[in-house]
Parts: C-alpha cells; structure tokens; sequence
C-alpha cells in the first residue's frame, strides 16, 4: 500500500518551529516510503483565516525543503463536500439542531455542579450537557423556521450504538479502543459554515486517499471521533502516529504567539533549513 501523508496547518499565525517539525515528519515519512506527501490549508474559519498566513506557511515549507506533491486543497473552496456528507449523517438521524448559546451551556453545568453524575468531562473539561437533544421535532422545527441562531452535533451515543465496537492503530501506543462518548455530542456544523474540524478533517482524509495520518498527540482524543466517523460513513480507517509535542525549557508548548519560535524569524536570524530541521528533531529527542 503507498504511503500517503498529509500536513494540515490553519492560516491564522505564521509557521512556527514546532508546526514545521509535524510537518517534517509527514514529509519524511512519505518520502523515505516512496509515498506522497500533501498539503491542506484547514481554513473553515474564514473570520481568523487569513491568505497572506498561507502564503508565508507555504513559502516557509518550500524554503525548508519540505516540498509536496499536487496542488493544495483548502478546505474553504470545498464546502459542497461536507455538505454532502452531513446530508448523510442527517439522513440517518446522527446529528440534532442546538440552540445553546455558551451562556446557556454556562449556566446549565453550574446549575448540575452539585450533582456531578449529571454532567460528563472530556480532555478539555466539561461536555456539553446535550440539553437541545431532547427537543421535540416540533420544536425544533418551530424554532428553525424562525431562524434562531443554532449549530449541529452528532448524537454520540446513538452514532456509538449504531457503529458498535471500534478500534485504531497507533504507531506508539498500538491498538486503542475507539471511546465515541469522549468528546460528548461535539458540533459537527454551524449555521455559516456547514462542517466542523472534526467533519471535515475526516472528509478530507478519505477524500485525497491519507493511509497514515502524522499529527500531534493533543490530537489523539480528537482521532477518537474522526474513526467514529469514518465507521459511520464507510471510510477506510488510515494509520495513526501522533508524535510529541515540541516544548521550551520549562515544559510549554511552543504556539503561534512566541514570535522567536517563528521560522520567519529562524530564516531572519541566519539560520539554515537544516539547522531549524536539526534543532527541532533533538527538541522532540528524534
């Protein structure tokens, strides 16, 4: 089977060192199999999405060496697709209107605080409740047609029972059994834009034929949904490698913000590709 890697950066900041080296594991992974390496710009946010972020990532990578295969697929240009895939999920009854705003899902953990078997937790904290869940059809079709401001979510539990027993390969922690109540009946579309992370990245990795996903390990409770998914929709389930998490001294995760940790900033200061390369594969200990 050819190894298809893919790298999936938002464009809401520039590339910074630990990004760059998920995306140098993609690309080496695919490269040292004979296999394709890919990109996609994950830019359904179109409100923080900016294309002056793609095309400094983009730059970034081919300065870096990490050179792809066909043209990129940003997600924003794909919309029909997701569509498609929810009208599916909706046909089978998986996915419910939810009118909650986060004030009302505030509200209704703090009022379940003192009974803490009425609430679940998730990776994140809290989930939410699944309050809009035991809505009548009539109300919720009421409330629709008056065009009250709603997102989706999938039924977990229903998705779960329909799916039955699932599992994923990791390349670290080997077989791991699927948990689709983990991130609760998490959003799966919004009134102006119909598809979430989770669907789409699910979508898409069918879509351009991924056979091993590279991505970090604060990802790995995420994967859990994207398999129940793909169960749902008869995809193929690809392999999975979620790798460590670059860090600086103290033990804090390097994000857009820190400027310095930039690879624009690297390029600016002198340094060669190989050494940002070097530098961020002795950070993750590789």
């Amino acid at each position: 089977m050819e190894i298809v890697t893919r790298f999936a950066p938002s464009p809401t900041g520039e590339l910074h060192l630990g990004s760059a080296y998920s995306a140098w594991i993609g690309w080496h992974r695919a490269r040292e199999a004979g296999g394709r390496f890919l990109v996609r710009i994950e830019d359904i946010d179109i409100r923080r999405c900016r294309r002056d972020y793609e095309r400094s990532i983009l730059a970034d990578l081919e300065w870096l060496g990490l050179r792809w295969d066909g043209a990129v697929r940003r997600q924003s240009e794909h919309f029909a697709d997701y569509g498609r895939v929810l009208d599916k999920l909706d046909a089978q009854g998986l996915i419910y209107p939810c009118f909650c705003s986060r004030a009302d899902i505030a509200r209704e953990l703090a009022a379940s605080a003192a009974a803490p078997h009425a609430s679940s937790h998730g990776p994140d904290g809290p989930l939410y409740p699944g309050t809009c869940r035991h809505l009548s059809a009539p109300e919720r079709r009421s409330r629709l047609a008056a065009g009250e401001e709603h997102c989706l979510r999938l039924d977990a539990a229903k998705a779960g029972s329909l799916v039955g027993h699932y599992h994923f390969i990791d390349e670290t922690r080997g077989r791991l059994e699927g948990r689709p109540l983990l991130l609760g009946d998490f959003v799966i579309a919004r009134k102006d834009t119909p598809t979430s992370y989770h669907l789409a990245v699910t979508v898409d990795d069918h879509l351009q034929g991924i056979t091993l996903v590279t991505r970090g390990e604060d990802v790995l409770p995420s994967t859990h949904v994207h398999v129940l998914l793909q169960k749902l929709l008869g995809y193929e389930t690809p392999l999975y490698a979620h790798h460590k998490l670059l860090t600086d001294a103290s033990g804090r995760r390097f994000a857009k913000r820190d400027r310095d940790m930039t690879i624009r900033a690297m390029r600016e200061a002198g340094l060669t590709p190989q050494q940002v390369i070097d530098g961020a594969r002795r950070a993750a200990g590789s």
